[in-house]
């Protein structure tokens, strides 16, 4: 009798608890880097913080500032600080899909590599700052391989849903 532990018995339920628990982690940009703003004073949608836009700059000048790659440092001293506007929205856009994508299990293979090169450019930012720094950025690029790898959305995820779609019906073109 060669049984698991209950514990190891539901491996895919254990990568969806961590893919919505990372998913809401990342899904707090929300309320960090979006506000909501009035087009034409009356319809409200989702926008860039001008808070953002004001802590952005510091945070990168600080992460450049003693940075030891040579050449990462010299993309945030002038590509990523030449073009705040850009990378703050990059950044604040970036996070809130990946969040929303993982939390909801929506396409999670594209939210995963979008969180993966989010994760490696904080990664290679922050890591001279402290171990615990490198150490978090690491576990979530781990973490989005192994969303990725393992279809991480199929389970407690809207992509199930997506997937169980017959082929017919994806190819049906609305207007033929």
């Amino acid at each position: 009798m060669n049984q698991r532990p209950v514990l190891l018995q539901h491996p895919a339920e254990w990568i969806a608890v961590l893919r919505i628990l990372v998913g809401l982690y990342f899904v707090k940009s929300v309320y960090t880097k979006l506000t909501i703003v009035l087009v034409g004073g009356v319809l409200p949608v989702p926008a860039v913080s001008e808070r953002w836009y004001a802590v952005m700059p510091k945070l990168v000048a600080r992460q450049a500032s003693e940075n030891p790659i040579l050449w990462y440092k010299d993309f945030l001293e002038h590509t990523v600080l030449g073009h705040v506007h850009l990378f703050a929205n990059l950044t604040a856009w970036g996070e809130t899909a990946v969040g929303i994508g993982l939390t909801l299990g929506l396409v999670t293979g594209l939210a995963s590599l979008v969180g993966l090169v989010l994760v490696t450019a904080y990664g290679l930012a922050t890591q001279w700052m402290s171990p615990g720094q490198l150490g978090f950025h690491l576990l979530l690029f781990a973490l989005m391989l192994a969303f990725f790898a393992t279809r991480a959305g199929r389970r407690w995820g809207l992509d199930a849903l997506i997937a169980r779609r017959p082929k017919s019906a994806l190819a049906r073109r609305p207007f033929s």
